[in-house]
């Protein structure tokens, strides 16, 4: 699970719009020195996701859909990048030769699972309140 640079900005985009009723592309990136395109990319997500909310026309823009309070950490990196495992072996019908079917588990690969799984933990407890708050 690598924070890419979409996720971290995705938090940044967020954290913008923590004060504001409604915002612009603009606003965002001017607060958050983040690229338009970039922008609009992970507003795109997060409005898929009922994060935010976009309005068009002169008055549109952007605002939260519910309370950083009810965000974490983990929903905002699931919604950017689904597959966030701490390595390969991790995904879903990943195809590994020393962790197969026949019962023999890779060590690393059980080890890594458990580190995978304390590190989702720990990013559902985080909401993004807490995070902008501290």
């Amino acid at each position: 699970m690598l924070i890419t640079r979409e996720c971290d900005y995705a938090v940044r985009v967020l954290r913008a719009m923590a004060e504001e009723k409604r915002v612009s592309v603009n606003e965002i990136c001017e607060k958050e020195l983040i690229t338009a395109p970039f922008a609009y990319k992970i507003l795109k997500k997060l409005q898929k996701s009922g994060m935010v909310r976009g309005y068009r026309g002169v008055h549109g823009g952007y605002s939260l859909n519910c309370d950083l309070d009810q965000i974490t950490l983990y929903d905002v990196y699931t919604t950017i990048d689904p597959g966030m495992f701490i390595i390969d072996c991790l995904e879903p019908g990943y195809d590994c030769a020393r962790n197969s079917a026949d019962g023999q588990n890779c060590s690393v690969h059980c080890e890594l699972a458990e580190i995978q799984e304390e590190l989702c933990r720990m990013l559902k407890r985080k909401s993004l309140k807490k995070l902008i708050n501290g």
